[in-house]
């Protein structure tokens, strides 16, 4: 009977624990990402899981912004348009999961006219593969590059400073740097980091969650 007793404590507490378990790692980073009012168009950011592309993005960038996307409507979800891999569609709360620490800002036009506009030009690109190199041409295309280039695009205007690589502090990823472009360094190379464009005069931060 001892026994008996002493095992439905046992459950009883296990049972407890899990639960509390699920609210403090799934139910309440649910509640604290519902904060966030999703709108079509918004960007989105986020730092990816360290490797030793993201810590040179991040580095060479001086910002934790390693990753970037198009906040959408689909089928009555949202998701987020992005090039990482493919250019492809992801689940919002899901590409929020990914990021280190569940961080990710929000930065909204301040003027959003032509939004619909703006990802159907993204969306041309759906399918074309993730550009390790960092090029401005159109056969391989990266995260920030997918959405500088659908705006100037859609717009006809520039988004945020495009810059080059050499005048960037990329000398202590030289490295890895050179294992993608297999290659010297390419420091006349243009390209638009996930932070210049995230200065861009154009937006807004509307919502930061996880960052300082």
């Amino acid at each position: 009977m001892e026994t008996k007793k002493l095992l439905k404590i046992c459950s009883a507490v296990l049972l407890v624990f899990f639960a509390t378990a699920l609210t403090i790692t799934k139910v309440l980073p649910w509640y604290q990402f519902k904060k966030y009012l999703p709108q079509e168009g918004d960007l989105i950011f986020q730092s990816l899981p360290q490797n030793e592309l993201v810590l040179a993005i991040e580095g060479i960038s001086e910002s934790p912004y390693s990753h970037c996307g198009i906040v959408v409507k689909k089928d009555n979800s949202w998701m987020i348009l992005e090039a990482i891999g493919p250019v492809k569609y992801t689940p919002l709360y899901e590409w929020v999961q990914r990021g280190r620490k569940e961080a990710f800002s929000v930065y909204r036009f301040k003027k959003p006219e032509g939004m619909k506009l703006f990802i159907s030009e993204a969306e041309k690109f759906l399918g074309k593969p993730y550009d390790v190199r960092y090029r401005f041409d159109d056969e391989k295309i990266y995260c920030s590059e997918l959405i500088y280039k659908s705006y100037q695009k859609s717009h006809n205007l520039n988004l945020g400073k495009v810059v080059e690589l050499g005048d960037m502090p990329w000398q202590a990823y030289e490295k890895t740097i050179r294992k993608y472009e297999q290659g010297p360094p390419p420091l006349k190379r243009l390209m638009i980091t996930p932070k210049n464009l995230s200065l861009a005069s154009e937006l807004i931060l509307t919502y930061k969650q996880n960052y300082n």
